[in-house]
């Protein structure tokens, strides 16, 4: 019998603040971080996952992850990776750390890292990799992965079921069709707020060149500046190529109507995080007064209870989930249920390090067994930090490449991990010492 013998944590961050890679309005000088776990077995299986962070804090983060290690050690590997839906409900529920969320926040996050860490192990060992394990997966199974408590009043086990047996006629067409053409891609490299023009007019060259088919521009510290950029956008790519913003949560809901106003002129394709991420009601107003401008939101947003209310008050056009953002695939599998249930798009977040490798798994799932819908839909991607993973992501013709190695796609490079741990790698030694 193979146990869990150890979580073995660690603090890697990477230095994008000097290039200002990943600036927005919101957050200027980020250093794309994970808080990195393996979680170690008495055999020779382990499993990799990860939460990502910007910088200070990715130490807190890996300290709230060594609290669940207790959960874990000694379990049976094959009894957790077998009932990993009720795994999930136990460290959620654990009757002292639930005080730390419940369901949110650092905590809530470090258990959604030890849950994919989890599933990359059960994915490496059927020798698959995580998006066609979850695709094959019957229905009953699915669903026991979901915990429905809270979700009810908008979506119950048995409408899940039907909106899973609806997708399953399709499902080997789905995944023919995904390992040919891949799953549409846009691109947020070219507009991070810190590059100079000249710098965004060349990365929107290399876009277009590379086959994406829409851009992300980052908005929200200046309304004069941001019509500047959107106008140098709009004359490299024309009228009509779609162009969405991210003012990443800075306005308060009039100042969004307003600066959404003045920017509408240029056309966005979405307006994405307008205001605080909690805010349900406040997002419904943006969207209706500024309709037809789409709302997109959803990469802070913390559970699938605040995607719940979300869309039940019309407070988004497309939903943006995120792999590390909540309690793991389970809860993710619950989101893209609801998400399903309102006929609301999902286009994930991944502007951010893994989270390009990791989501990409969550959407082509959906695009399997849930929606069954591609079409418009499209999954972020940055063209940085891919180098520092087992497995990186493959972009070919502005579209992301199935992938077909076993796991989840979490698991970074030892020389990476050797380089960039904080504060002892090499690539932070000489700062720290200063």
């Amino acid at each position: 019998m193979s146990t869990v013998i150890a979580l073995d944590v660690k603090d890697v961050r990477f230095p994008t603040s000097r290039m200002l890679d990943g600036s927005d309005a919101m957050n200027p000088d980020p250093d794309y971080s994970a808080a990195y776990v393996v979680v170690r077995t008495s055999g020779e299986e382990e499993g990799h996952g990860l939460v990502f962070t910007i910088g200070r804090g990715n130490d807190v983060q890996c300290a709230a992850i060594r609290a669940l290690e207790p959960k874990l050690l000694g379990r049976d590997v094959d009894v957790l990776l077998a009932s990993l839906g009720e795994v999930s409900r136990e460290l959620i529920e654990d009757s002292q750390l639930r005080w730390l969320g419940p369901e949110k926040g650092v905590m809530h996050m470090a258990i959604g890292a030890v849950l994919n860490a989890l599933w990359d192990m059960r994915a490496r060992r059927e020798k698959k990799p995580l998006w066609l394990l979850l695709a094959e997966l019957d229905v009953e199974e699915i669903l026991d992965l979901v915990d429905f408590r809270y979700l009810s009043d908008a979506l119950t086990r048995d409408e899940a079921a039907q909106i899973l047996h609806r997708a399953q006629p399709g499902r080997e067409a789905a995944i023919a069709r995904l390992r040919e053409h891949g799953y549409p891609a846009y691109t947020t490299s070219a507009g991070w707020l810190g590059y100079s023009d000249d710098k965004v007019t060349s990365r929107l060259k290399e876009a277009v060149e590379q086959g994406f088919s829409m851009v992300k521009l980052k908005v929200g510290r200046d309304i004069a500046d941001d019509r500047r950029r959107f106008a140098v956008a709009r004359e490299q790519l024309g009228p009509d190529f779609p162009i969405a913003v991210d003012a990443n949560q800075t306005w308060d809901v009039a100042e969004a109507v307003a600066w959404i106003e003045a920017l509408a002129e240029f056309n966005p394709y979405w307006v994405e995080e307008p205001t605080s991420p909690d805010d349900v009601l406040g997002h419904a107003a943006i969207r209706t007064a500024v309709s037809p401008v789409r709302i997109a939101t959803g990469e802070q947003v913390q559970n699938r209870i605040i995607f719940k209310q979300m869309l039940q008050a019309g407070s988004l056009d497309v939903l943006q989930l995120d792999a590390t953002r909540v309690g793991g695939v389970g809860e993710n599998i619950a989101i893209l249920l609801l998400a399903a249930k309102f006929g609301v798009p999902v286009c994930p977040h991944a502007g951010g390090v893994g989270l390009c490798e990791l989501v990409q798994h969550l959407i082509m799932f959906d695009s399997i067994a849930v929606s069954g819908e591609i079409g418009s839909r499209r999954l972020e991607y940055v063209d940085h930090l891919h180098e520092h993973f087992e497995t990186p992501v493959v972009i070919s013709r502005g579209a992301y490449q199935a992938p077909e190695a076993p796991g989840s796609g979490a698991r970074i490079l030892e020389e990476s991990l050797a380089a960039h741990t904080f504060p002892e790698g090499e690539v932070w030694r000489a700062e720290v010492s200063v």
